[in-house]
C-alpha cells in the first residue's frame, strides 16, 4: 500500500506492508538515485510477515516531491518525526543504507524515546575526513555544476555502465532489469525538478576540514540496541569506520556481509534480509 502524506515543505510517499497492528519498522534509503522500491524491493517483502514496514521515498527522491528548503539532518529529523504522528506511530526500530543509515543514527542519538533499535547499513554521518576532503568541499558549494551533472547523467548511457559498477554482480544481479528502470525513472525525474545529483544532507555534511555531519562522537550515549553491517565490498564507506561505530555505541553489533558492496541490499539481498530479521527479532517487546 502506497500512502501520500502532505507535509510543510512538500509531499511525502509511503510504501506500507505487512500488518498495521503488528511492531513498525522503518526503512529509510541512501542518497543521489536511490528510493524505497529500489533499494528494499527484497526487505520490504521478508520483513512483512512480523512487521509493520513503513518505507518512505525522502524528501526529493520518488514520489515526495517537490520539496523546498534545506533538507540536511536535522530537517529530516523533523520530517520523521511528522512521518511518525501522522501513522500514529509512537515508537519504531530503523533501518538505513548509506545516507539512511546516518540520518537514523542521528535521529536515534537526538530522539532515543522515538527508536526502539537501530540498523545501519553502510552507513553516512561516521567520518571525520573524506577523501579529497578540500576539494569536494570546494565543489560542494556551487550548486549550477551539480545540477548539469544531474541532467547529463539522465541522459547518458553512462548510468547502466555506473550502476552495473557498483553492483558486485553487475547486470546479473538479481531483477537487474527492474533496478535499472527504477533508477533511470528516478535520474529523469532528479533532472526534470532542476534537483543536484547530491542531496542536501550530503552537501551540507560537509565542512572545508572536517566533515560538519559526524556522530562518532556522540555514539556513547546511543541508547537504543544497534546493528551495523559492511559490506565487505563497500568502497564508500570504509569497514574500519563501521567497526568503529559498533565498538562506540554500548552494545554495539557488528556483521560483514561478504561479497556486497555499498548497495549491500541488492547484492546480497538474503544475507542482509536474514540479518536484519534475526536482529529485530531480538528487540520486539
Amino acid at each position: 500500500m502506497n500512502t501520500l502524506l502532505h507535509l510543510d515543505g512538500g509531499p511525502l510517499s509511503v510504501h506500507r506492508h505487512g500488518d498495521p497492528a503488528a511492531p513498525p519498522v522503518v526503512l529509510l534509503h541512501g542518497g543521489m538515485l536511490d528510493t524505497a522500491p529500489l533499494i528494499w524491493r527484497h526487505l520490504m517483502p521478508a520483513l512483512a510477515d512480523r512487521w509493520q514496514v513503513i518505507a518512505p521515498d525522502l524528501p526529493g527522491h520518488g514520489g515526495s516531491r517537490p520539496w523546498s528548503g534545506t533538507l540536511d539532518q536535522p530537517r529530516l529529523e523533523g520530517v520523521l518525526d511528522d512521518l511518525l504522528d501522522r501513522l500514529g506511530v509512537g515508537r519504531a526500530a530503523f533501518v538505513g543504507l548509506s545516507l539512511g543509515g546516518g540520518l537514523a543514527t542521528g535521529y536515534a542519538l537526538t530522539r532515543p524515546r522515538r527508536v526502539s533499535a537501530l540498523v545501519a547499513i553502510n552507513p553516512g554521518g561516521l567520518d571525520d575526513t573524506r577523501p579529497w576532503h578540500f576539494l569536494t568541499w570546494l565543489l560542494l558549494r556551487y550548486k549550477p555544476p551539480l545540477r548539469w551533472a544531474m541532467r547529463w547523467l539522465a541522459s547518458s548511457a553512462y548510468l547502466r555502465r555506473s550502476m552495473a559498477g557498483t553492483l558486485t554482480d553487475g547486470e546479473r544481479t538479481r531483477d537487474f532489469a527492474e533496478v535499472m528502470a527504477l533508477t533511470e525513472a528516478e535520474a529523469r525525474a532528479r533532472a526534470a525538478h532542476g534537483e543536484a545529483v547530491l542531496d542536501d544532507w550530503q552537501i551540507t555534511a560537509y565542512g572545508p576540514r572536517r566533515m560538519r555531519l559526524n556522530h562518532s562522537s556522540r555514539l556513547h550515549g546511543l541508547s537504543v540496541p544497534s546493528l551495523w553491517v559492511h559490506g565487505d565490498r563497500d568502497t564508500a564507506v570504509t569497514e574500519a569506520v563501521v567497526r568503529r561505530a559498533a565498538s562506540l555505541a554500548p552494545g554495539g553489533r557488528f556483521a560483514s556481509v561478504p561479497g556486497a558492496g555499498h548497495l549491500a541490499p541488492l547484492d546480497r539481498p538474503d544475507v542482509v534480509s536474514n540479518l536484519v530479521l534475526e536482529f529485530l527479532d531480538t528487540t520486539r517487546q
